[in-house]
Formats: C-alpha cells, structure tokens, sequence
C-alpha cells in the first residue's frame, strides 16, 4: 500500500492513496492524514503534543530482536534497574522491552545516538528500534518530530538485521557512501 504525502508551493498539502486512487488537497496536514488512513481502512493516531523543553527530543527505544522474552528477557535486566536518565523502562504489551524518554540533544537523531551509546557503554546491549510502524506510509518534514523517528528506527533496525546477516561497519558506510547523502 502506499500512501503519500507531498507539501505545495501554495502551503498546502496533497494526500494520495495510490491503492485506491483517493487524494486529497488541504491546508492541515493532519487532516490529510487522518483521511489518508480513513480511506486505507486504518485507526488515525494523531502524533503527541510535543511539550518538551528546548533542546529536548521525545522517542521510545524498542528491542525488537527475534527469540526475546520481551520486558522480562534478562538482557535488560540492568538497564531495567538503573535506566539511563530521562528514559522509563515499558513493557510493549509483553512482547517487547521498551524505553520512553526524554533526552537532549541538538536534533532527534543526536538525542537517540548518545542514548544508544550510553545503553550499549554501561550495559552492553544494543537496543535496535523506535517501534516506528509502517515508516514508508507517512512522510512528513519534521526531522524531530515522526520523520526523524522513522530515520533513527530505519538506521537502528538496519544496524541490527546487518550485524545478523554478518555486514559490518564498512559495508553499511560503504552504501552511505554510495548514495552521496553529505
């Protein structure tokens, strides 16, 4: 399925379904959403309020690793007992270990590298995702908001499903490389 979002020159923004054909043209973008997952058959979630304090990012590192035991594997018992600061510990309906926080940063994918650093330095687990569903269906330009999440989760599921399949570091830059992204 894809749905699209494209921003105009006039300010506003234009929906497309290209499953069904359906498109729409608004000035708020969220209600171009909301009806761009009423028409796919989708529950509309509009995104939290975002009352964080300048220079603070808000994200939930996921672990999303096949064979775990969710909340309760073992790997996370430590940071369990002593999270790193601004993060809560979640349980993700029993099926995944979770961690809300709140973290500074200078953008959103700073926020999330020093909390990944810090989780991997003190404990020695790597936590591989933000728990960004379906990140391909909703485009947005906020690179703290949804859209930053949907690149730090791509960026960390990558990392993960490449360790798994025996890439390593050059051959992720490598590709980095590759695209030319600056």
């Amino acid at each position: 399925m894809g749905l699209y979002v494209h921003h105009n020159e006039d300010g506003t923004i234009t929906g497309r379904n290209e499953d069904t054909g359906f498109a729409v043209t608004l000035a708020d973008e969220e209600e171009v959403k909301r009806r761009l997952c009423e028409d796919a058959g989708w529950e509309y979630t509009p995104p939290p309020p975002s009352s964080v304090p300048p220079g603070f990012h808000r994200f939930t590192l996921v672990d999303e690793s096949s064979g775990s035991d969710g909340f309760e594997d073992e790997r996370w018992a430590g940071v369990r007992e002593r999270p790193p600061r601004g993060c809560a510990p979640a349980d993700r309906d029993g099926f995944a270990f979770a961690l809300e926080c709140e973290r500074p940063g200078k953008s959103l994918l700073d926020a999330v590298a020093d909390t990944v650093a810090e989780i991997r330095r003190d404990h020695g687990v790597v936590m591989n995702s933000l728990g960004v569903e379906q990140p391909q269906e909703r485009l947005d330009r906020d690179r703290d908001g949804h859209a930053g999440r949907t690149v730090a989760h791509l960026l960390l599921m990558t990392a993960h499903r490449a360790a798994l399949l025996g890439y390593g570091r050059k051959d992720l830059v490598r590709l980095l490389d590759a695209t030319g992204v600056r």
